[in-house]
């Protein structure tokens, strides 16, 4: 029995992340279109944000003497000790902090501002969940 990781959805919203993402730089601002794929972005990118944690948990898992510590691990956490255990490099792990934080500094707006800083993210967001899409994936 296998214990790999079924990561078929985290890697669908990233696709949908970025072909929305695309999708959006080719619409105009005053279209309802891009207004459809902005809203489409930030939901993909909370998810994504999301999902990367858990998978990383579990991939974190072996690396602790009790699944219950890592399901303790908050999300800086879990980053810090992907890093250390040379899952993720040190600088994506500090993307992805910056990623949360950018999440929890301006979610209680959920406006254009919100969406703006988002949308400035994306383009390495997408590189960097494809890169731990495929960490996850070379795991256990």
């Amino acid at each position: 029995m296998s214990n790999k990781l079924n990561t078929n959805y985290f890697n669908r919203c990233i696709t949908i992340l970025e072909r929305a993402f695309n999708f959006l730089n080719e619409s105009s601002n005053d279209e309802e279109l891009y207004d459809i794929y902005r809203a489409a972005c930030v939901k993909e990118f909370e998810i994504i944000l999301e999902q990367t944690g858990k998978l990383l948990k579990k991939c974190l898992k072996p690396y602790f003497s009790s699944p219950k510590l890592v399901d303790r691990l908050n999300f800086k956490d879990i980053f810090r000790y992907a890093a250390k255990h040379d899952l993720i490099s040190l600088e994506v792990a500090e993307r992805w902090l910056i990623y949360r934080d950018n999440r929890n500094d301006t979610a209680h707006d959920y406006g254009a501002g919100f969406a703006d800083d988002t949308l400035a993210l994306l383009p390495q967001f997408i590189i960097d969940a494809y890169q731990i899409n495929d960490v996850i994936n070379n795991q256990l």
